[in-house]
């Protein structure tokens, strides 16, 4: 999870709070847990009925937003109003500078305003940042969600081992609102707290034997067999295996493999570095990197982008299924 979103919460559970939080940017996420931790937390379920509005940004102009937002609350020292879909007044937002320069202490005024981010020039902004929380949330990279799950996990009092990390990594990409609610499910259904390939595969649906960590271990090693078998498991069951899929996870490790042979300095925390992985990887890469040099691995990037011409029915002789073309190429690059 991103630190900066990490201390914002911490400081709302403390009572540490701040009269405005404009929450921007492209990454859904984030804008999420901090504005749910602050309808959550900051105001006890007696003090919501009165003190607590939940508004949308196509429903109100700025104007209301201000007059709502100057009112005391009803009861009790605080009130709060969240404006979800804020992105909505983007074109008149201006309208919040006068209230910005002087915010009502006794409200807690939340923007969740996703997708877009204030131009860093206007007045707004850096009222906001000198009276509340402006907070840009960032979006997260393939090869970061290895890492935002150890977080979530860690938050939740959950373990887990690597493989289990990377086959939901492959599953369910960068969606991080699906991941986090995927493990907050398996912390329900896991009474030991630890998750593991099994736990995933009857929870999930994600087989431990036959998904795309597994092939690229298969071929990262040279295994024929293996990876013919996961070829052909995906061949019966290709909604879940989608082959753009398959070629984007085998393309990440060639091309990762071309900067390994590149480099002048292969130790583990350098190539973990450079390549963007975990340390636990580097040593696949270097056991990889010995059945595939550099001449061979340039060769195979080329084979990738033919198979992933030939997936979108370019240069395909007849109607070629996926597992034809996954077949063709696990056999070229094995010979190759």
């Amino acid at each position: 999870m991103s630190q900066v979103a990490t201390n914002i919460i911490k400081d709302i559970k403390n009572k540490i709070l701040s009269p405005i939080y404009f929450l921007q940017g492209d990454e859904p996420y984030f804008i999420d847990r901090i504005s749910k931790t602050i309808e959550d937390h900051v105001l006890t379920e007696d003090e919501k009925g009165f003190n607590q509005s939940v508004i949308y940004g196509n429903d109100v102009e700025i104007s209301q937003i201000v007059a709502l937002a100057k009112q005391f609350p009803m009861s009790g020292e605080r009130q709060v109003i969240i404006v979800k879909e804020a992105q909505h007044l983007s074109r008149n937002i201006d309208g919040l500078e006068a209230y910005a320069e002087n915010p009502q202490s006794s409200t807690i005024l939340v923007l969740n305003y996703k997708g877009k981010k204030l131009d860093g020039r206007m007045k707004l902004g850096k009222l906001i940042k000198k009276n509340g929380v402006l907070f840009d949330s960032p979006v997260v990279y393939d090869n970061q969600i290895p890492a935002f799950i150890d977080g979530i996990c860690k938050e939740s009092g959950l373990t887990i081992d690597t493989k289990s990390k990377y086959m939901l990594t492959e599953f369910l990409g960068t969606d991080l609102g699906r991941i986090y609610n995927e493990l907050q499910k398996l912390k329900i259904i896991v009474k030991d707290g630890n998750i593991s390939p099994e736990i995933i595969e009857r929870n999930i649906g994600i087989s431990k034997d036959y998904n795309n960590f597994e092939l690229q271990n298969a071929i990262e090693t040279r295994n024929a067999e293996k990876a013919f078998r996961i070829s052909k498991y995906f061949g019966q069951n290709p909604n879940q295996n989608p082959l753009v899929v398959t070629l984007a996870v085998l393309f990440r490790l060639f091309s990762n493999l071309i900067i390994y042979h590149t480099l002048s300095d292969k130790t583990a925390q350098n190539v973990a570095k450079e390549l963007g992985v975990s340390p636990y990887f580097v040593k696949t890469y270097q056991q990889a990197a010995s059945h595939y040099p550099l001449k061979k691995t340039t060769r195979i990037i080329s084979l990738l982008r033919d198979a992933d011409v030939k997936s979108k029915g370019v240069g395909a002789t007849g109607n070629i299924t996926q597992k034809e073309i996954l077949d063709e190429l696990i056999f070229k690059i094995m010979m190759n």
